[in-house]
């Protein structure tokens, strides 16, 4: 007994994934295969039917003019009775034929003809209507969706987003409903094409032997067994559709008796899985379709060991997006849309903007996204590594926003307090270093710099000086360095972040510094920067807020140990903070703090520059050092080293040297 092996599963009909869709098209092409051969079919049982009709006719006819012989006048052969005889027999026979093949195209009509004109207007069409009203469903809610990805965000019109979710909800209803008939429709046909197929055959046979019984014993008795055999298989097809037919309708009820909130879109209670090591699902990406124009495209996207992999729908297999290794991932804003994320590569080339459907996809993508990015997956156990890095990035990214309370929060006294001053000391760095070694699990992170209150209002009062009561105005001393700097210049940089360190004489740590503040950002949220003008000097390292030229903070040339760009992000740079921790003893243990920034133009030129204030400062220790390197190196009208053009717009041009730097 054949048995039917494919089927569509009913519980696929609401997430409608490529996979799904690739099966349903294989059915379809199946189901147009079986109508193409259906109507041949019926073309042929049609011939036959109209052969068998015109025998029965031509066989009437026939013993009507047997008949008619005795009418006629002959001029030669009149009294010929033995021939007129002979002929009525003849006659008789003929009608007795002639009986024999009405009834017999009569059974052809009813038991090969019918059956299948009624599968095929029946079956085929029912097909056919389905999946025309399944495309409609499919269509509405296609534009549904998009309706409500194009949302505003800024802007949010509550009674406008209801209507529109309502709006999602029911035409993702009515896909689902459409789609279990479809799909229902489809799995019967599968039964329904084999009965088809047998039941015209037998009805014909039948009849035929029907019809040589009447003559001929013996060709019943070569067939019955056969037949017998043909009439079970039919009737054990009916019966296991009968019972499969009434799972389906079970299974059809159960699924149409869930919740509606299924249907609405970012309603999900289930708890954020931060541990995933795999994702699939529908993305809206946005494509650049001008020089300033894109769109938002809506495909299926899904991860493959190490690659994002993207499948649009009715694609029999999915193609490569980027190589999600050592790439990183954070929430961006664009556009007033929600949910979205950027996907960025090692090297800065090729970066994706994407758009979750809810805020729980929204956060499940990201950390699926770095979990791979930091090569999980290559792990005996990856999912126990995603939840345990997940756990230690936890406590390790816990913002903190003013230098104050990170001494307070960091759990390892023996960490850095920044602003500390003490002498270099110099060490041996090992060959090979781990994360641990560098950088302490849990040891928090500072992702903005924040004025104290009272520093902020000094530097902010009329006149930008302090002024005694005795009529005097004191010079600032931080501007009197800047003055007496042989080296002055000023980059635009965005601080990213700054955390403790172990060590603080190898690049490496500040490496690792950068991908932990960078992932800690993307696990928080936290994209907003703010920018700020690095004012490199012979002496110190400023940043000044832009607006109100108030100097943030001022890290001294000396204590700072080491720095270094990113060795693939060349936008990235950062340097490590020497320190004294005096909290267990007189002496002081030496501190280090790794400070990460992100430059509007490579990073490389500020550390350059860093290296050159570094060199003037040694060389001013010996005049002879200091006139070679002034000799080496072009100066500007006033004296000081000229590098390169200042970075941070037309500051040079429209703004004198006070206006760069605080007068605190």
């Amino acid at each position: 007994m054949p048995a039917v092996h494919h089927k569509l599963l009913l519980e696929d009909a609401l997430q409608d994934s490529p996979q799904t869709r690739s099966l349903l098209s294989v059915f379809e092409e199946d189901a147009g295969t079986l109508t193409n051969y259906t109507n041949q079919l019926l073309q042929s049982m049609q011939r036959v039917f109209g052969a068998q009709n015109e025998m029965a006719l031509a066989t009437e006819q026939l013993s009507k003019q047997l008949l008619e012989y005795e009418k006629q006048d002959f001029a030669l052969s009149k009294g010929d009775e033995e021939v007129i005889n002979t002929l009525q027999q003849f006659a008789r026979s003929v009608e007795e034929l002639n009986s024999l093949h009405a009834e017999l195209a009569t059974q052809i009509a009813e038991k090969m003809v019918f059956p299948m004109v009624q599968f095929r207007e029946k079956d085929l069409t029912e097909i056919s209507t389905l999946k025309e009203i399944f495309g409609i469903a499919t269509d509405e809610h296609e534009a549904a969706m998009v309706k409500y990805s194009r949302l505003p965000k800024k802007r949010e019109n509550e009674k406008l987003k209801a209507e529109v979710v309502k709006e999602v909800a029911y035409s993702r209803r009515k896909q689902h409903q459409a789609a279990l008939q479809y799909y229902c429709a489809l799995n019967a046909l599968q039964y329904r094409k084999k009965v088809a197929m047998l039941e015209p055959m037998l009805g014909y046979i039948n009849a035929q032997i029907n019809f040589f019984k009447k003559g001929l014993e013996l060709v019943s008795k070569k067939m019955d067994s056969f037949l017998t055999s043909v009439s079970s298989m039919n009737e054990s097809i009916e019966s296991q559709l009968d019972i499969d037919a009434e799972v389906m309708r079970s299974s059809q009820r159960e699924l149409l008796s869930a919740d509606d909130n299924v249907y609405t879109p970012d309603y999900s209670q289930a708890p954020v899985n931060r541990a995933l090591i795999q994702k699939a699902g529908y993305l809206n990406i946005r494509n650049k379709t001008g020089l300033v124009t894109t769109a938002w495209d809506r495909l299926f996207f899904f991860t493959q060991g190490g690659n994002l992999m993207c499948q649009p729908r009715g694609a029999i297999a999915g193609g490569m997006v980027l190589d999600l290794d050592n790439s990183s991932v954070m929430a961006v804003e664009c556009e007033d849309r929600h949910y979205c994320f950027q996907i960025t590569s090692p090297n800065g080339k090729t970066s994706l903007i994407l758009q979750a459907e809810s805020k729980k996809e929204y956060e499940e993508w990201i950390c699926t996204l770095n979990n791979i990015s930091r090569q999980i997956y290559l792990t005996d156990n990856p999912e126990a590594v995603a939840i345990r890095l997940h756990q230690t990035a936890l406590q390790a990214v816990t913002p903190i926003t003013s230098f104050e309370k990170r001494a307070e929060g960091s759990p390892n006294p023996d960490r850095a307090k920044p602003g500390a001053v003490a002498p270099v000391v110099s060490q041996k760095a090992p060959a090979v270093y781990e994360p641990e070694d560098l950088i302490a699990p849990g040891t928090p992170i500072q992702f903005d710099i924040v004025l104290p209150v009272s520093e902020f209002l000094d530097q902010n009062r009329a006149g930008a000086r302090r002024t005694n009561p005795f009529g005097e105005t004191e010079e600032d001393d931080s501007g009197s360095d800047t003055h007496d700097s042989l080296l002055q210049q000023v980059f635009a940089v965005r601080f990213l972040g700054s955390m403790a360190v172990r060590a603080g004489h190898t690049q490496e740590v500040i490496y690792e510094a950068m991908r932990q503040v960078l992932a800690a950002r993307a696990i928080h949220n936290i994209f907003k920067t703010t920018e700020s003008h690095m004012m490199v000097t012979s002496n110190c390292i400023r940043l000044i807020d832009p607006q109100t030229q108030v100097t943030k903070i001022c890290f001294q040339l000396k204590d700072i140990s080491q720095f270094a760009a990113h060795q693939e992000n060349s936008r990235l740079m950062g340097f490590v903070l020497e320190g004294r921790d005096w909290s267990n003893g007189s002496d002081g243990d030496p501190s280090f703090s790794v400070f990460v920034f992100e430059s509007n133009t490579e990073g490389e030129k500020i550390c350059y520059t860093i290296n050159l204030g570094k060199e003037i400062t040694e060389a001013k220790k010996d005049p002879e050092a200091l006139a070679q390197l002034m000799k080496s190196m072009p100066l500007t009208n006033d004296g000081k080293f000229l590098l390169l053009d200042n970075e941070t717009g037309d500051s040079s041009d429209g703004l004198g040297q006070d206006d760069l730097e605080s007068e605190a």
